[in-house]
């Protein structure tokens, strides 16, 4: 009997945490809420001309606002709906032009000056899972706490953004508490289908295991570049979006590896064609037309390298043959960085970021601003091409109960939209979050 004790200890401890893992309960109802206020300023810079779509040259001061609800609410086995009202409002630097990695990534949620309300989500969910394995699921922004299997298939219909499923990095994602810049928000040659806010409207699925994750998206078009009316002859204008995701531990620490593939079509114009049109003066947007695609791939990785620090790194191309529709015009893109806990210095809520980044142009859309063109986010009239490189610095400092944070930062960006004639620009920035 002596020998039976410990294993008799061991099956009813066993048995205990079944029954506390079985007996947790799922969230009905999830409610948070987030606003971000974004202040940045230039010093003035070089600039012996300028176009229509020019940064300007001058020193500036502008400020960008959100204010996020989120909501969700349970409604049978695996099935839930969420929905986000937003309000935005201010303005980026010079009416957000001039920069292809542009510094405030709030500012792509910005339509108008002047504060807007408006549906950022409205989705629904269903989950089914199998295995045993499971995982126990924070309360958190369009997320339901409770248990979920590490082995399911989900889908989610309705409005939503890209980047709420797709291109995530635990170091440089989100523009509200990690990098602000654009090019380190996602891959930056991924112009990933969006309105003027930054939200679709599509179908998206999952496959999740314990070790890996595949997404796939498909998800409208809008009419005009960075606009927010949506193209109903789905199937000419639509676009497609699939990411593998590995996980894995190296020396006891995560990392992920994210490979994503898209191609987006729809009535897109052609930077060629606009050059053979009219040399002198091309219009990308007089040569649109339905059959027109854009093609491209990234890489995604992060990895910790002990408790307290971290690095990320991205690659990402596009074939740059038709114009940017709705992200950002950017057709090559790397970058990489890192991130530190303040625990080193008894701050455990703070942290220090630092990355770097490098954009480029395909030949065709090169040659189209070469030749006096302009996208809907760059153009100086004229071109003397050369990298646009960028650097950003953040500390964030946890102001409040890990519900408040202040963050100042530094992003100094060489050869503004491509252009080595203009530049450098300086770029100070305050950024100030709250959430609960």
């Amino acid at each position: 009997m002596k020998k039976q004790i410990p294993l008799l200890i061991l099956l009813f401890g066993f048995i205990k945490l079944s029954v506390a893992q079985d007996t947790v309960k799922q969230q009905k109802f999830s409610f948070h809420f987030q606003q971000t206020i974004i202040t940045q300023s230039k010093p003035s810079f070089n600039a012996p001309y300028s176009g229509a779509n020019s940064l300007s040259p001058l020193s500036e001061t502008q400020s960008s606002i959100t204010t996020t609800l989120f909501g969700a609410a349970r409604l049978w086995k695996g099935a839930a709906i969420y929905f986000n009202p937003e309000l935005s409002g201010g303005a980026g630097l010079s009416k957000t032009l001039g920069i292809a990695g542009f510094p405030n990534g709030e500012t792509f949620r910005v339509g108008s000056a002047s504060p807007a309300i408006y549906i950022a989500r409205l989705y629904f969910k269903q989950n089914f899972e199998w295995g045993t394995e499971k995982d126990t699921v924070e309360d958190e922004y369009n997320q339901m706490g409770g248990i979920k299997s590490k082995r399911y298939f989900s889908f989610a219909v309705g409005k939503f953004g890209m980047s709420d499923f797709f291109d995530g990095n635990n170091f440089s994602h989100d523009p509200r508490s990690q990098f602000m810049n654009w090019a380190l928000m996602n891959n930056g040659a991924w112009d990933y289908p969006a309105n003027t806010r930054g939200y679709t409207m599509g179908v998206y699925t999952e496959l999740g295991q314990p070790n890996w994750t595949l997404r796939f998206a498909v998800t409208m078009v809008t009419t005009v570049p960075n606009e927010s009316v949506w193209d109903t002859k789905i199937t000419k204008a639509n676009t497609q979006s699939l990411e593998y995701e590995r996980r894995y531990t190296i020396n006891g620490q995560k990392g992920t590896v994210r490979l994503l593939g898209f191609i987006n079509n729809g009535k897109f114009g052609n930077y060629d064609l606009a050059i053979a049109q009219n040399p002198k003066a091309p219009n990308v947007d007089t040569t649109q037309a339905y059959g027109r695609h854009k093609y491209g791939f990234g890489i995604n990785a992060d990895q910790y390298l002990t408790k307290y620090f971290g690095v990320f790194a991205k690659a990402s191309y596009n074939d740059g043959h038709t114009e940017t529709w709705f992200f950002t015009e950017i057709d090559r893109s790397v970058s990489f960085g890192g991130v530190l806990n303040g625990a080193l210095w008894k701050r455990t809520n703070d942290e220090l970021g630092l990355a770097f980044v490098g954009n480029g142009l395909s030949a065709p859309h090169r040659n189209y601003l070469a030749a006096g063109g302009y996208g809907f986010l760059i153009g100086d009239g004229k071109l003397n091409y050369a990298p646009e490189m960028i650097a950003e610095l953040y500390y964030k400092i946890n102001a409040y109960q890990k519900k408040f944070w202040l963050t100042p930062d530094y992003q100094f960006i060489i050869n503004p939209a491509y252009n080595k004639d203009r530049g450098p620009v300086n770029v100070f920035g305050m950024r100030a979050h709250v959430e609960f």
